[in-house]
């Protein structure tokens, strides 16, 4: 992408970068007064040093003899900041088959504004017969400014703009055509609040007519209430009275990280022409709905997913964090388009009781998300993860299945559903793992109607697939004998427009032909697309070319044999090596969940550290999703043990080929990554020379009483049996055991200098895990570095936060891992 926000200026980060950055801008403040005056960046380090009160212009906890390192690293970090994401992309067809057009949604972030800027780049596509293709991309960028979301039409006539207020405004829903805009729905509190644009809940369909949308949204404000200067006010004024206010209420359950403000996300639907919104009735307040599609438009029906605040372990009503967590139950549902029920029932008042017959369409299964149809509406596809609902685990291997949609229509009765993908189990050496789905695309389909095209975890990689849903045979679209990891963006007929990349190679765009198809194969032939966009800079690319990247598979030493046979597969780790990689540090990588994975993919933040002569090793211990159920399954009940000694058995394995040198070895990991960091630092205390932890899991016993998700306490302690043991209000007994298997139990062994990036508003994992390790370090006389970011939550992942985080990191780590 073009460097739309090229020259964003790194004042506005921290103070130190503020005082190095901006002096080469002859605009540096002042340490005393504030004001601005021109001096040369050699000048202010030399008044600094020679200045008796020198610490007196630095920030709180700033090392003097790190500046000139600091100072370097933040204009490093900007160039990696600049390099765009590719985000969604849409495909539209024309008349004339060898022609389409093509729509991508490109990110950057603004540190200056600490947010996300995104853009739209349309296309026009020329293909020839002989499997080639050309784009002609438009010479700029549009930028989606408060937008919340771009929903094209299924024609791709028509494009809604969605844009959801931060205040009590009320939410505006824009229907462009192809020259203008053709409507413009403004949508008061009152109806319903912001439009769930978060990938999970989130559902924006339009029906084949073009003529509604559905959509889930927060529900209206549930009544509050109201006192004044006489007390309790029995009957509330339609206006507002400045002399009264309004109470709290009851205190509802939420649905944890990032939902904590939202309410409950309800379905609407809006006619396009008229603005007129309708509620879809008769989904009780104990429904979250979320994921709406239309059914085929002979049945004018809506497809929907449930998750009941019936949530937990033991089925209390008790809403549990959703964010990341694909074991909490869900079904699918069907409810009648409102707008044609009331044509069909025009006695209804739409004011009075809810009567809508809402039909649960997959009351066999635990789990079912992401529904698709088939273009001839005969299947329902969906993704199930039955296996991590049933077991506990935040996420596990998935499964596909179907349900043979109603000629007619009509939906009533049971259905029945049928398999499609099963999970594996233990997949062959290179075979198949299974299904590790996070999204499908709007329509999926090549035109037979019956292959489905998907991104998948497979093993370290993420890989394009294929899966005829009639025969579930699945295939590996993307090259096989690729370390890079790729992600399909759109369908273009029977071509695919995918997103390629590695930890080393930044994303690059590819449009791919099927070659060949035979019963047991499929190939594809790749053509790179010519970016629109600049590539990095020649000081980043001469960074990045200095590194190459392998996936190494990983033996298991003295394997169990109370472990299946999937458990005692080799895992795998990534290495990314420099010229001198035998006597470079090295950092060691580590991915929260557990059961999550670190893709070869792309990652500014990791490509940041790398490009600066560190060796990366990140590693993809048993429990990580990709490499069947079996191994992911054996983890639970085995944290801070088997995990721990998989991070060590990969580090072994490059010490002993020689790839490494052992002495320079610092590690980094958030969340649960943040639990091995820290255990490792105490259980191995000789091997890290610096850690970093964003977020750790520190103390099992202190979490669990403030977390958003303590059955995951339960589950990763003691496995199988967490669902018999499972109480808000653990034993002593319980609580002992959850500290013997947290880092805390090792602290006393800790002597490795350790930085702690901690958000404040994390409800995962709450900020006082984090600090109370920290302070019991200070305590130990440990050398540590805390910073605690007030307005972040779990993933710290606003553009502020994530670039003074890795700042800190790079610098943190050059300090002790320098000869």
């Amino acid at each position: 992408m073009v460097a739309i926000c090229s020259g964003l200026r790194s004042y506005s980060i921290t103070a130190a970068a503020h005082i190095y950055l901006s002096a080469s801008s002859a605009c540096a403040r002042a340490p005393a007064t504030g004001s601005r005056r021109s001096i040369s960046k050699a000048s202010l380090y030399s008044k600094v040093m020679a200045s008796d009160h020198a610490s007196e212009a630095l920030p709180s906890g700033m090392d003097p003899s790190m500046l000139d390192e600091y100072a370097s690293q933040s204009k490093l970090l900007q160039e990696f900041f600049k390099i765009p994401s590719i985000g969604k992309a849409w495909i539209f067809n024309s008349k004339n088959e060898n022609t389409s057009r093509a729509m991508v949604s490109i990110g950057q972030s603004d540190l200056l504004a600490n947010k996300k800027r995104n853009f739209l780049l349309s296309s026009h596509i020329s293909k020839s017969g002989s499997k080639s293709v050309s784009f002609q991309w438009s010479p700029f960028p549009i930028e989606m400014s408060g937008v919340s979301a771009v929903v094209p039409s299924p024609s791709g006539e028509k494009l809604l703009l969605v844009r959801n207020a931060e205040d009590d405004s009320p939410t505006k829903l824009e229907i462009w055509g192809p020259c203008q805009l053709e409507n413009e729905i403004h949508i008061a509190q009152s109806v319903h609040g912001s439009l769930y644009t978060d990938g999970w809940f989130e559902g924006i369909s339009w029906n084949q007519e073009e003529t509604l949308i559905a959509y889930i949204a927060e529900e209206p404000p549930q009544p509050k209430p109201e006192f004044n200067d006489s007390g309790y006010r029995k009957e509330g004024l339609s206006q507002k009275d400045c002399k009264s206010w309004k109470g709290q209420g009851d205190w509802e359950e939420d649905w944890g990280e990032t939902y904590s403000k939202k309410r409950i996300p309800a379905l609407f639907v809006a006619n396009i022409s008229s603005g007129e919104v309708r509620v879809v009735k008769g989904i009780t307040r104990s429904l979250s709905v979320g994921q709406v599609i239309w059914a085929p438009s002979s049945s004018d029906n809506l497809v929907f997913v449930a998750w009941s605040d019936d949530n937990c372990f033991q089925e209390r009503p008790r809403k549990l964090g959703i964010k990341y967590c694909y074991n909490r139950p869900c079904a699918l549902y069907a409810a009648p388009d409102p707008f044609k029920e009331d044509a069909d029932k025009p006695s209804i008042d739409s004011n009075k009781g809810d009567a809508t017959a809402m039909v649960k369409l997959t009351a066999e299964l635990s789990s079912a998300f992401f529904p698709r149809f088939s273009p001839d509406g005969k299947y329902l596809v969906f993704i199930s993860a039955k296996s991590a609902v049933d077991s506990g685990a935040h996420n596990a291997t998935n499964s596909m299945h179907k349900i043979d949609w109603p000629a007619d229509g009509k939906v009533e009765g049971s259905f029945s559903v049928d398999d499609v993908v099963p999970i594996i189990a233990s997949p062959q050496l290179g075979g198949f793992p299974g299904i590790y789905c996070s999204g499908l695309l709007r329509f999926p389909w090549l035109s037979d109607g019956r292959t489905m095209i998907l991104s998948s975890v497979w093993g370290s990689k993420e890989a394009v697939l294929s899966v005829n849903v009639v025969s579930g045979e699945v295939s590996r679209v993307s090259p096989q004998d690729s370390d890079y990891s790729w992600n399909v963006l759109a369908l273009d007929n029977n071509n695919i427009l995918a997103v390629s990349s590695s930890l080393v190679t930044p994303p690059q765009m590819y449009y791919g032909f099927e070659a060949s198809h035979t019963d047991k194969s499929c190939h594809w032939d790749w053509q790179e697309i010519p970016s629109p966009f600049p590539k990095p800079s020649d000081k980043v690319s001469s960074l990045l070319a200095n590194h190459k990247f392998s996936v190494l598979k990983i033996p298991i030493s003295n394997a169990s044999d109370k472990l299946p046979d999937g458990a005692k597969l080799p895992f795998e780790a990534m290495f990314v090596s420099c010229k001198d990689s035998a006597s470079s540090p090295t950092i060691v990588v580590l991915h929260g969940g557990p059961h999550s994975v670190y893709p070869s993919s792309y990652s500014k933040s990791l490509a940041f550290l790398h490009a600066q002569g560190y060796n990366l090793l990140v590693v993809n211990y048993r429990g990580s999703l990709g490499f069947g159920e079996e191994a992911l399954q054996s983890l639970p009940g085995n944290i801070g043990s088997q995990d721990v000694n998989d991070v060590l058995t990969a580090l072994e394995f490059v010490i002993k080929k020689g790839l490494i040198d052992a002495s320079r070895v610092a590690v980094v990991g958030g969340s649960h990554g943040g639990f091995l960091t820290t255990h490792l630092i105490g259980q191995a205390p000789e091997t890290f020379v610096a850690a970093a932890a964003r977020n750790p899991v520190c103390n099992l016993s202190l979490m669990v009483g403030t977390t958003d998700i303590p059955e995951w306490c339960f589950l990763e302690i003691y496995g199988k049996e967490a669902k018999n043991c499972f109480t808000e209000s653990p034993s002593a007994d319980i609580l002992t055991q959850f500290y013997q298997k947290s880092p805390v139990s090792h602290i006393s062994k800790v002597k490795t200098p350790t930085l702690f990036l901690l958000g404040a508003k994390d409800l995962r994992v709450p900020v006082s895990n984090g600090l109370q390790f920290a302070r019991s370090l200070k305590e130990r006389g440990v050398e540590t570095k805390t910073i605690v970011f007030p307005e972040d939550m779990h993933g710290l992942d606003k553009p502020r936060s994530d670039y003074e985080s890795f700042l800190n990191i790079g610098v943190w780590f050059k300090k002790y891992t320098s000869k």
